[in-house]
């Protein structure tokens, strides 16, 4: 599994902390930009190269994403085909572990302005190393999720 990372301004710093510390880890780690801090940079020019990526091939890649709530970035990356987005703003395992066990989330969205960065590489290495149950009232919900165009639903 190769690790996609991509930030915003906001997240520059965290994103050089945990490359450093992935590749630490074990983890192959490409960064996705920005590759310098400017104030003025946009998050989708960066998220959506992460989210190309894991909606082309969901079970090679993961990404992280980080800017400064991680809200847009999710937003970014989830209108990609087979990208599972998930949000982290405040450190609880067990949103971190519910994310992947019955989400099989693919994408980490970080919020950088709540997170600490002890906290955050505890949430990433946690987040990479639980796997998705693959019961099927999950495999079905995240079926439906992964279905391209509109969905029609009865109400």
């Amino acid at each position: 599994m190769q690790i996609l990372i991509a930030s915003d301004h906001a997240g520059f710093a965290l994103k050089a902390e945990l490359k450093v510390y992935l590749k630490e880890q074990g983890y192959t780690v490409q960064d996705e930009g920005a590759y310098e801090a400017k104030e003025d940079d946009d998050y989708p020019d960066f998220v959506s190269l992460v989210a190309k990526h894991v909606s082309s091939a969901p079970d090679e890649y993961r990404g992280i994403i980080i800017g400064g709530s991680g809200q847009g970035e999710a937003m970014c990356a989830n209108r990609y085909p087979r990208v599972r987005a998930t949000v982290l703003y405040h450190y609880d395992e067990h949103i971190v572990h519910l994310s992947r066990l019955h989400n099989n989330a693919n994408v980490l969205s970080l919020g950088v302005r709540f997170l600490s960065t002890d906290e955050a590489k505890k949430a990433v290495i946690e987040w990479l190393t639980t796997d998705f149950t693959n019961e099927e009232r999950h495999v079905r919900r995240n079926n439906k999720l992964d279905v391209t165009g509109p969905v029609e639903h009865e109400f």
